[in-house]
């Protein structure tokens, strides 16, 4: 028989009792309230109650407890988020943290049983003791208990330590997710409470047991070898590979020296417009020095320019998808200069909901951490009907805009977007701080941009022949703004004259500048983002945390936005890549994360996917304890001495690098930093400045500290510049 459930048709079995049905869609019957054809059933009736074909139910979530006078108790990751919450859950709920993850591995043992099963040994996080005491008490009190926990796979195994911690017998504990914290989406999660998802929780133990084996052998063996208190983690080391190969581009890259060449054009007594050099007969110009160049300019002096083809072309731009964690973390540090982790920490906050005066506490955003660009119908209507009351029907795409998200995705999350589209970023600025309103007001333009027309744009293309010589202009016009009325700032139309074929020009200058090409760059957050992304390295939730753990390990240091590695870090991914090729190649790392995905999808077993890991792992170690070079002993003389005791110093490894140190020691204990080469710029000083490290990361002060107290986080003059040098004719 059919029945209609909370507006969906379902199929059941003829006759069947409506407890039966409730508990075959795993719902508790003292969990809930039901309508049928629009009368309220008792719940002491459940069980006589016998459906028919064409029954309509609403079944709803319980208000209360499973027992008499018990509230239900709603477990969540963070306070923000339980005061969001208690918007939408009426009196009868209680809703507590747990202050994020209660059970880790123990810190002074590896923790894991390879023998059987690497089954993992889990212990009370530091501080939480206290916390799952007060849970335990909430829930010995309560019933039912529902865990509501982030809906990724740290969420699965937050709620799945929690929902042990506190399940004793005759307890109800069901797991609720969520992608935003509005009441629409809290209240749907709660009329579908479900139990927890041990494949997402095997996925997330299956990474956390490989990455614990990995640090825990690695670690011991480099400070033995390079250096004591240094650790290295299984994608982290990836990450840092990725920046020294960088960098060993950048080392290795000659610029090559070329000009080019620029004309000042004249149509009668009209403003001028500029065309720049583009072909020396029919083949594109390599001018490699100032000889060439002069004797060039010298030649096209003599020649007579004439419009030689005028070509229009309509363009139109379609606009960009709304944000995954990796775009919104790579346009987050292009247009506001946020880094990876700044731009986590506040989507965080607005996600987990912000106190918006009479309305209290909201959550503006969706769940943060997702690769998916699908959006659902009621966030689309809600963008149309914004996008038309504001900007008319003609910025509205003939049919919606429908984004593919990349092979692997969780399309079971959306897309970043703002979860009421008319809350323009503008109504709610005295709530917001300045970096949350900047963010807020870009996920809102980027979502809404998303579902509006293209752009439409006409470009001229004007060639000019003078002579074997051929100069090239060109202008933009914008024929309709579309998405970029909202998304993009507002650009400037290059305007050129109009022109006819064949019609003659005047010279009013040449202009001739020098140029070298460019090395690749360096990694910014948003950059090496991308790579890891499109490596397949890591998933949304660890692109941030990468990034700063390799900083804080000292591997890698940011200066004025760009990732550079440290001398240590570059020593120490050479004795990995040496030693443990197969660990830090970026394909097998990759393979890695498919295999944790297919772990979340059943479709891999969680104690195989460790075998093949852990095997050749361990056999590479074995082999690098023995032949791994001893980076500790090595030092390097210098012709400087000890102020101490006047002893040569030399330069030896440490857990933050090279240093100076005596070579006298121990004897003599003296050590310090060794310079950059760079004069501290403080009037009156003479000191030179030295790389020093803080819990902050990387910064510069003067070698005559505490004399002089100059520090920065950029090495003066350390930018190399494009030496460019520009004559006129």
């Amino acid at each position: 028989m059919r029945l209609t459930v909370n507006g969906k048709t379902v199929e059941a079995g003829h006759g069947t009792k409506l407890s039966d049905f409730l508990k075959s869609r795993d719902m508790d019957p003292r969990m809930v309230a039901v309508e049928l054809n629009n009368e309220i059933v008792k719940r002491g009736l459940f069980e006589d109650v016998a459906l028919k074909d064409g029954d309509t139910l609403e079944i709803v979530m319980m208000v209360g407890g499973g027992s008499k006078g018990a509230k239900a108790l709603v477990i969540v990751e963070s306070p923000a988020k339980s005061r969001t919450l208690s918007k939408f859950l009426g009196s009868g709920y209680k809703i507590t943290s747990s202050m994020g993850h209660i059970k880790d591995l123990p810190k002074k043992k590896m923790g894991i049983d390879v023998e059987n099963g690497f089954n993992p040994e889990y212990v009370s996080i530091t501080g939480r003791k206290k916390v799952i005491t007060a849970l335990k008490k909430d829930a010995k009190n309560s019933d039912p208990i529902y865990v509501a926990a982030d809906p990724d796979r740290e969420g699965e195994a937050i709620s799945w330590h929690v929902a042990k911690a506190v399940q004793t017998k005759g307890k109800h504990v069901y797991r609720v997710s969520f992608n935003e914290i509005t009441s629409s989406a809290v209240k749907e999660a709660f009329k579908h409470p479900r139990s927890i998802n041990m494949s997402m929780v095997s996925a997330q133990q299956a990474r956390r047991v490989m990455d614990r084996i990995v640090g825990y052998s690695l670690s011991p063996l480099l400070w033995k070898k390079v250096g004591k208190g240094l650790s290295a983690g299984r994608v982290q080391s990836v990450a840092v590979k990725i920046i020294v190969d960088r960098e060993k581009e950048i080392d290795a890259f000659k610029p090559d020296e070329y000009w080019k060449i620029e004309a000042e054009l004249r149509k009668s007594l009209e403003k001028g417009f500029k065309a720049e050099l583009a072909k020396i007969d029919d083949k594109n110009p390599e001018i490699k020095d100032e000889k060439s160049v002069k004797g060039i300019v010298e030649d096209i002096k003599k020649k007579e320019f004439i419009v030689h083809d005028i070509r229009k072309q309509q363009k139109q731009r379609s606009p960009y998808a709304p944000f995954t964690t990796s775009t919104l973390q790579q346009e987050a540090f292009n247009k506001l200069r946020f880094s990876a982790n700044k731009t986590m920490r506040i989507a965080q906050m607005l996600y987990e909901g912000l106190d918006l005066g009479e309305k209290g506490p909201v959550g503006l955003i969706t769940y943060m951490r997702t690769d998916s660009v699908r959006i659902s119908d009621t966030a689309r209507k809600e963008a149309v009907d914004y996008i038309k009351a504001r900007f008319g029907d003609k910025f509205l795409p003939s049919k919606p805009n429908v984004y593919k998200s990349k092979k692997g995705s969780q399309e079971a999350h959306e897309a970043i977007r703002p979860t009421y589209a008319g809350m323009d970023p503008d109504s709610i600025t005295s709530y917001l701080t300045q970096d949350q309103h900047k963010l807020y007001g870009l996920i809102w333009r980027r979502f809404l941009a998303s579902q509006m027309a293209k752009a439409v744009t006409a470009t001229a293309t004007i060639d000019i022949k003078a002579g074997r010589y051929l100069f090239r202009a060109s202008d933009t016009e914008m024929l309709f703004k579309g998405f970029t009325a909202l998304y993009e700032e507002e650009s400037k139309d290059t305007k050129l004259p109009v022109l006819k074929k064949d019609e003659r020009l005047t010279l009013v200058r040449l202009d001739q500048s020098q140029h070298f090409t460019k090395a690749p760059a360096r990694f910014s957050d948003a950059s090496l983002v991308k790579a890891l992304e499109e490596n397949g390295i890591g998933r949304p939730s660890t692109y941030a945390p990468i990034i700063e753990t390799i900083i804080f390990r000292r591997y890698v240091r940011r200066e004025a936005g760009y990732l550079y590695p440290t001398d240590l870090g570059k020593v120490v991914v050479e004795l990995l890549v040496k030693h443990f090729p197969v660990i830090i190649d970026e394909e097998f790392t990759a393979a890695m994360e498919e295999e944790l995905d297919k772990i979340e999808e059943d479709k891999a077993d969680y104690v195989n996917t460790l075998k093949t890991f852990y095997d050749p792992f361990m056999k590479m170690m074995e082999k690098a304890k023995v032949s791994m070079r001893d980076v500790k002993k090595e030092v390097i003389h210098t012709d400087e001495i000890c102020g101490k005791c006047e002893r040569p110093m030399v330069i030896k490894w440490g857990r933050r690098g090279k240093f100076l140190s005596c070579s006298g020691f121990p004897k003599c204990d003296n050590a310090k930093s060794i310079t950059t080469g760079a004069k501290c710029p403080q009037a009156d000083c003479a000191g030179e400045l030295v790389e020093r490290h803080s819990r902050r990361g990387y910064f510069y002060g003067c070698t005559n500290y505490p004399k002089c107290t100059f520090t920065s986080n950029r090495l003066p003059s350390s930018e190399k510049k494009e030496e460019k040098a520009e004559t006129s004719g």
